[in-house]
């Protein structure tokens, strides 16, 4: 079983900072791209930003300057540090991990629950 926990969310004025988590535990036996999207109601869930285990990463043109993906991967940890945040990226944020539980198994994704960010102007 795999357990995806996001943490970090809330309320922030704008041009305020979040640092968003995301932790992958479980039967975990590789984890590959790691990200995160978000959605708000009555709209399509959009990539915010991704990175693979390589270290590339690829991000959203709305959050390009101001978002910064990472992750640590001795302990299947993400991270998405948010800056100069404006009421457009108000959403339930999700993160996804890509990842097999054996070494023979296919890649398959999993999601957290979502966290809440609301950008107060």
């Amino acid at each position: 079983q795999v357990h995806i926990v996001e943490s970090g969310g809330g309320l922030v004025l704008s041009g305020g900072s979040l640092r968003l988590s995301c932790a992958a535990s479980g039967s975990i036996f590789s984890v590959y791209t790691m990200g995160w999207y978000r959605q708000v109601p009555g709209k399509q869930r959009d990539l915010v930003a991704a990175m693979t285990d390589g270290g590339s990463t690829n991000y959203a043109d709305s959050v390009k300057g101001r978002f910064t993906i990472s992750r640590d991967n001795a302990h299947n940890t993400m991270y998405l540090q948010m800056n100069s945040l404006k009421p457009e990226d108000t959403a339930v944020y999700y993160c996804y991990v890509i990842l097999t539980t054996v070494s023979w198994g296919s890649r398959q994704r999993y999601w957290g629950q979502g966290t809440q960010v609301t950008v107060s102007s």
